[in-house]
């Protein structure tokens, strides 16, 4: 083997079938089991597309109506599990105590050994359901406030504004949010997702799989981007500083988070429309500064680096006009996800081999152990 049979970061490689999505890098075009995203995201709430991440074809009403009450019925998180978050240190990362609640969803649930399909697809939906109700509660507790609990009348992007805020927003707020659980809901081999299948090829649980998934999801050249897009957004401050700021950056040759992917090479299928949600977002809220910067940066790299942002660089400033703090960005993702990492979950046990590649070694060649007294 020779060193170009090496692939850096699995660059190229094709890991395994998958019926899941595609993305079509000459079209730049992102499909959830043959459908356009953004056709999704505009006609479809956010139970529809993981009925379909997990299923194969979208729910008719009598479906959709089954699915939604199952979610509901799962979505209170125990007494303990509480307690639990409430003992977290506040100033911890919100993606450490999802990480954690989840690990210790895991020795709550009784099914937690049991890897057959029928189990793993009941867990998946106690994931889903439950892991937005930790989210909400470590952000209020965390803050001191008491927590609050699921509703079971109100839709899974509803239900999550109400956990966090104690009041449902209004209608134009809960779209673009469900849009963004859309758009965020899955996206092949990426990194976190890649992440998931290794641990579950290995024959471990769901609950190991995805708290690995989340680890991955962390990082901030993975899921953390869209913070650091927010937080890039807030130190340039004001339109009129962007200009400068951007320059200052490039002849630098700094890196400017939020722009750029492994797979889209002309611009990313999905921002265009959580861009246009996010600016509806700066309208109703009455604060367009942030959509202005990010107009200005985006023109400027495409100018001078031919290079297109991602989706954590309309995604950032949207949750952000929301009412979200930063560090709440990537356990949002985190909650859209799952839909994802369940749906590859249940396909790598379908037809599981271990996932075990190999490494080109490049130390020190053999040789023998002296005793001390030699050294």
């Amino acid at each position: 083997m020779s060193e170009t049979d090496v692939h850096k970061g699995l660059v190229g490689i094709y890991a395994d079938v998958s019926a899941i999505s595609k993305v079509m890098p000459e079209s730049n075009s992102l499909t959830y089991r043959g459908y356009p995203v953004q056709d999704l995201a505009e006609h479809c709430r956010f139970e529809e597309v993981v009925y379909l991440l997990w299923n194969g074809e979208l729910p008719n009403r009598r479906e959709l109506a089954a699915f939604e009450k199952a979610e509901r019925a799962e979505r209170r998180i125990t007494p303990r599990l509480r307690q639990v978050i409430a003992a977290f240190p506040r100033r911890g990362h919100p993606m450490d105590a999802i990480r954690t609640a989840v690990s210790f969803m895991a020795l709550e649930d009784p099914e937690t050994a049991d890897n057959s399909d029928a189990a793993t697809r009941r867990k998946a939906l106690r994931l889903l359901a439950k892991i937005p109700t930790a989210v909400a509660a470590r952000h209020r507790l965390g803050h001191g406030l008491r927590a609050i609990g699921a509703k079971p009348n109100l839709s899974f992007a509803e239900n999550f504004f109400h956990m966090c805020f104690g009041h449902v927003p209004a209608p134009e707020v809960v779209k673009a949010f469900d849009v963004a659980l859309i758009l965020y809901a899955e996206h092949t081999f990426n990194a976190s997702t890649f992440t998931a299948r290794t641990v579950a090829s290995t024959e471990a649980d769901i609950y190991a799989a995805v708290t690995a998934a989340i680890g991955a999801l962390k990082g901030p050249l993975h899921g953390g981007a869209n913070e650091a897009v927010m937080h890039m957004l807030k130190e340039i401050g004001r339109p009129e500083r962007a200009h400068g700021w951007i320059e200052s950056r490039l002849d630098h040759r700094a890196l400017v988070v939020g722009f750029g992917h492994r797979v889209y090479k002309s611009g990313d299928s999905r921002v265009p429309t959580m861009t246009r949600y996010a600016e509806r977002m700066a309208a109703v809220v009455g604060d367009t500064r942030w959509m202005e910067i990010s107009r200005i940066l985006a023109a400027e790299m495409l100018a001078r680096k031919n290079i297109h942002p991602n989706l954590d660089f309309p995604a950032g400033p949207a949750f952000y006009l929301m009412g979200f703090e930063i560090p709440m960005f990537t356990p949002i993702f985190v909650a859209a996800r799952l839909s994802g990492w369940a749906s590859h979950i249940f396909e790598q046990a379908a037809d599981n081999r271990l996932i075990r590649p190999l490494s080109l070694y490049c130390g020190v060649a053999e040789r023998p152990v002296r005793p001390i007294g030699e050294r």
